[in-house]
């Protein structure tokens, strides 16, 4: 089956009432204020910041580890830039969703005039052909190319694609980045944690933080899991470093950019 083309327009994200979002979709920031971490890129007057403030949006490729705001970011580059947002996954999509993102794009600047952004999601996993199919239409302005990857783009994507974006380096969140987003969670009723009026312990803080190395996405679904299973409303250290037991593992990728970095401190 091919991939779903993801249409997300002007902020408007949320799922029916009776729908599960996991906490990390609940918290996902709606505004630039609200993001966390980046601050090499989005502190004011950075060139990134500057160009999604004044609407004038560029393509780009966010290369990063996981869980540190690509997709939130191009979100919201495209609701302050108001434009039509449209995902593909480079996991299921093929050069026939490509078409399609293509058209759907051409049809709303046709019928309203604004931009579209298209957000590829793992970028790298496209080969050399879809790559190409996103050349003439980056280059005429049909679409603005937002990638995503976790790889190096100057390995896995084409000098003819590069050469039309920019690219920007996300860094691993800090300790302080995911304490921050833990007290947002345990404090706003959006998270749904707010209202138990949930605490931490800091030993337990700890354990979650270094849990998490980095991903804001795997500490907010760790998260989520202590605060199913605690009892009453203190989350302990004992119930943490029960629920991150078999998922507490540094980010390796035995073959990808994490594996070269590790070889090259060996090295030295």
């Amino acid at each position: 089956a091919g991939g779903t083309i993801i249409a997300l327009s002007h902020g408007c994200r949320s799922l029916n009432n009776n729908e599960y979002q996991p906490l990390a979709e609940r918290l996902r920031p709606h505004t630039l204020e609200a993001f966390t971490g980046q601050s090499h890129l989005l502190a004011p007057g950075r060139p990134l910041r500057r160009a999604i403030e004044s609407g004038r949006l560029h393509s780009m490729v966010l290369w990063g580890p996981p869980g540190t705001g690509k997709t939130t970011l191009a979100r919201l580059a495209a609701d302050r830039c108001n434009a039509q947002f449209l995902q593909l996954s480079a996991v299921l999509s093929g050069v026939k969703d490509i078409r399609e993102a293509i058209e759907r794009a051409q049809q709303y600047r046709a019928a309203y005039a604004r931009d579209t952004v298209l957000f590829v999601d793992e970028a790298h996993r496209f080969n050399k052909s879809q790559q190409d199919a996103f050349l003439p239409h980056v280059e005429n302005g049909t679409i603005t190319f937002i990638g995503a990857t976790t790889e190096n783009p100057s390995f896995e994507l084409n000098n003819a694609l590069l050469s039309r974006v920019r690219v920007y380096v996300l860094k691993a969140l800090t300790r302080e980045d995911l304490a921050d987003i833990v007290r947002r969670a345990l404090e706003h009723r959006e998270s749904g944690l707010g209202q138990r009026g949930l605490t931490m312990e800091p030993a337990a803080l700890d354990s979650l933080l270094h849990a998490a190395d980095g991903d804001a996405r795997r500490l907010l679904n760790l998260l989520e899991i202590c605060a199913d299973l605690v009892q009453g409303n203190v989350l302990d250290r004992a119930l943490v470093l029960e629920v991150v037991s078999g998922s507490a593992m540094r980010r390796f990728d035995k073959g990808g950019e994490a594996f070269y970095d590790q070889i090259s401190a060996l090295h030295k």
